[in-house]
């Protein structure tokens, strides 16, 4: 397999459920009028013959959660709307009985190393592009995180968000002080302040280097138990191999 194809492929198909592995720059975004263009976007994505294989076509696919356009990783969909509500109801109802991590590159060392960040999130009215904390209006957000490993300038976190929120895991990051690396919407481009001029180079990636990392779905009548994993894209891998660090195991 080659690597722009390890990277862009089918995960799992099994159970009326499709997991992608979706590349950074693929907007999910879509309109009242035309909500299977966000499907679309991600199948053109996919090497072709992976898409004859799996017979997959955005006319008979339905979406069931989204991530930001930088943002990579497992993405799933259903190939009938009964197990799109199924899945809905498994990944985001309050009592979650799936468990989403990501992986993210930081800013900073946080302190401590391991905690939760419990802030409320609502729109940021002066910039539509952005949310942002908001204690008196917000809806209650809740993200659980854990460092990996450091680097100089930077940390490598495993984060499993509790709540759902638009931009969740970025605005808490961004809140505690260390926001993701290349994510300029929340953090600015703090590579500009590394003097190594290597490191300076990885720290200034084409996007956000946040990546869904892995989704556990519990056993359903329509589907079995099963851990699903994406790997890094590439130039996560890169940053991640001039830092010396390496992905935890999946397991």
């Amino acid at each position: 397999m080659t690597d722009d194809a390890r990277h862009h492929a089918v995960l799992w198909d099994e159970g009326g459920v499709v997991a992608l592995d979706k590349p950074p720059g693929v907007s999910l975004a879509t309109r009242r009028a035309a909500p299977e263009r966000a499907i679309e976007r991600l199948l053109e994505a996919l090497p072709e013959a992976s898409r004859l294989e799996h017979g997959l076509d955005h006319h008979s696919l339905w979406l069931v959660h989204r991530l930001d356009v930088g943002t990579s990783g497992v993405v799933l969909l259903a190939r009938d709307p009964d197990t799109h509500r199924e899945l809905v109801a498994t990944l985001h109802l309050q009592a979650r009985s799936a468990v989403k991590t990501y992986l993210a590159l930081v800013w900073g060392h946080p302190r401590p190393a391991a905690g939760e960040v419990a802030l409320p999130l609502g729109p940021d009215r002066r910039d539509r592009r952005r949310m942002r904390v908001d204690h008196d209006r917000g809806r209650p957000s809740l993200t659980a995180y854990r460092t990996l490993g450091h680097g100089p300038h930077v940390a490598f976190l495993a984060l499993e968000p509790r709540t759902g929120r638009t931009h969740q895991l970025r605005v808490h990051l961004a809140a505690l002080g260390h926001p993701v690396v290349g994510d300029d919407l929340y953090g600015g481009p703090r590579h500009r302040g590394v003097r190594n001029p290597a490191l300076r180079a990885v720290l200034a990636p084409p996007h956000t280097l946040l990546h869904a990392w892995r989704l556990s779905l519990p056993e359903s009548p329509r589907w079995p138990e099963v851990v699903l994993t994406a790997p890094l894209p590439p130039a996560f891998d890169t940053a991640l191999a001039a830092l010396g660090l390496g992905v935890p195991d999946a397991g």
